[in-house]
């Protein structure tokens, strides 16, 4: 994926960006792909990972706690508010 994003970067740096404005401290190993937002990118249409707090995916142990959802949902009202400044 990092390669179609090198060529717009934006998504990732909003998204770090939000994330920080919400109080969480990206954390941004590289991932390899098998996501939707892959075939999104791959497509043209920038997509990186944005987390949802979960841990333990896919396994017979997943979960998520309420305080790391809330932290998400934070971070995306901040990552929406960041792309309409740009907009005007």
């Amino acid at each position: 994926m990092g390669y179609w994003l090198r060529n717009d970067m934006r998504p990732v740096e909003k998204m770090i960006e939000a994330a920080r404005r919400a109080g969480v401290e990206p954390f941004t190993p590289p991932v390899r792909g098998g996501t939707d937002g892959s075939r999104f990118t791959q497509r043209g249409l920038p997509t990186p990972n944005i987390f949802s707090g979960g841990h333990n995916y896919h396994g017979p142990l997943e979960w998520i706690a309420l305080q790391d959802m809330e932290k998400s949902v934070r971070t995306l009202t901040e990552l929406v508010q960041l792309w309409t400044e740009e907009r005007g």
